[in-house]
């Protein structure tokens, strides 16, 4: 069976990308990173849904990208501010070079257990305006691992798949739901309560993504604008 490394934050994207996969074919290995965000509870749902999922392998990644912090996903000194899906600007909850850094470590991974593809759930269409979300990127970046890798160089490439990269999260949750995702495991708040806020940019695009799409979040919200 061919393998897929899955980019598994255990939100709504990197999930519904798992199930995609395996809806696929593939043998699917998710990795997951612990790189000091502000809170653990999307690493928590990344390892329920893996486990859902039935995935072959599930790893945890440690770094320390908080070290040098430059996000209000990384640095507690900075507060998540309340979310606009209108904003032109990149928000500060951009942590810089993250797609990047975490694509190294994934493409490692790939080439160590021999899978020649890469998931990651990033789009253009509804996203917050991070550069590194860009198809443009990840053309350099899958370049760039078949110039530094030994199976790349041999022959062997690795493509990133990026199969939401041109839809919308109401078109990718209605995808969810026909590929039979538990959207209830998933979490995007950028805060770690116990319920999500509702205000910040991903709860803010996740709640219109649901609403176009026709169905109901199950997560449970503090607040709805």
């Amino acid at each position: 069976m061919k393998k897929a490394v899955v980019l598994l934050s255990g939100g709504l994207d990197s999930t519904t990308a798992l199930y995609l996969a395996k809806s696929q074919g593939f043998e699917v290995y998710a990795i997951s990173f612990d790189y000091g965000q502000r809170h653990d509870k999307e690493l928590q749902c990344a390892k329920n849904v893996a486990e859902a999922a039935g995935v072959k392998e599930h790893i945890i990644v440690k770094t320390n990208m908080d070290a040098w912090g430059g996000s209000a996903l990384t640095d507690k000194n900075i507060d998540v501010p309340e979310g606009d899906v209108n904003r032109t600007d990149i928000p500060i909850t951009y942590v810089p070079a993250r797609n990047m850094i975490f694509l190294a470590f994934a493409a490692s991974y790939a080439e160590k257990i021999g899978a020649q593809d890469i998931f990651i759930g990033v789009s253009e269409v509804d996203y917050s305006g991070y550069v590194d979300c860009r198809q443009e990127f990840l053309d350099a970046m899958e370049q760039a691992i078949n110039k530094g890798t030994v199976c790349g160089v041999e022959g062997r490439k690795i493509k990133i798949n990026a199969p939401f990269i041109n839809m919308t999260k109401a078109e990718e949750i209605k995808l969810g739901m026909e590929l039979g995702v538990d959207y209830s495991l998933t979490w995007s708040c950028y805060k770690g309560e116990d319920k999500a806020c509702g205000v910040c940019d991903s709860c803010l695009l996740r709640l219109k993504a649901f609403k176009e799409a026709g169905f109901e979040d199950p997560i449970e919200y503090k607040e709805e604008k």
